[in-house]
């Protein structure tokens, strides 16, 4: 693969990539992470970046160890579309279905939709609901936005079966991080993350994790916010 010879071309920046993404950063016991769950922070965090060629490779690496099922990495690309448009989604969808190919995925995967056009929204604010409490149990009526918010953002992905509704939170969070500009909504999240079980600990491990792929200014101001959460 084309970045296996970036360790011919430029060893020197990979070696130091890899003893501090790896030895530094995923081997370091008070940071660590499962191995399923520090695949799906990557991946989100690579879309979140618009980091499309290192997210084929850690994506084909997930695979391979099966760290990751093609289906769980499927609704990670699709709840993507909510946070990220679909403008900036695109060149991920073609790549996790080429990858999906190489590695013998037989496509298209089985449809993971559990709710009718009839009750999106209403799902969509139960989902609201558990994760950020009994205000949001009115929210949708504040506007067209808050409505589409509950009934597609909400009502159409986080219902979907192949992830459960805290690795929904966690990679929203996620994709929040590393776009940057999002410390609001990113703040609000961590906030949702609390209130699911991800505590304090188990985010500021993802921010660690992540830090490789991101770098420092998105990765200090999700400290930020995590912390701003916390309060």
């Amino acid at each position: 693969m084309e970045y296996a010879k970036l360790y011919e071309t430029d060893k020197e920046l990979m070696d130091i990539f890899e003893n501090f993404s790896i030895n530094e950063v995923k081997n370091d016991s008070g940071c660590s992470l499962p191995e399923k769950t520090r695949y799906e922070a990557v991946l989100a965090v690579l879309m979140g970046c618009g980091g499309v060629d290192m997210f084929r490779e850690v994506l084909s690496e997930a695979l391979e160890g099966s760290f990751v099922s093609a289906s769980e990495a499927r609704e990670i690309v699709y709840q993507a579309v909510d946070y990220l448009g679909m403008g900036r989604v695109l060149p991920f969808l073609y790549g996790e279905n080429e990858v999906f190919s190489k590695a013998g995925v037989k496509l298209p995967l089985p449809d993971s939709s559990t709710v009718s056009a009839d009750e999106r929204l209403e799902k969509g604010v139960e989902a609201q609901v558990h994760i950020f409490g009994e205000h949001m149990r009115e929210a949708w009526k504040a506007g067209k936005i808050n409505r589409r918010l509950g009934a597609n953002c909400f009502g159409d992905f986080y219902t979907r079966t192949g992830l459960s509704l805290k690795e929904r939170e966690l990679i929203t969070f996620c994709f929040l991080m590393a776009q940057g500009g999002c410390e609001p909504q990113l703040t609000a999240h961590a906030k949702g993350n609390m209130n699911l079980g991800n505590d304090l600990d188990f985010l500021m491990r993802v921010v660690h994790q992540c830090l490789p792929y991101i770098g420092y200014p998105r990765s200090l101001n999700a400290i930020s916010c995590v912390n701003k959460a916390a309060e």
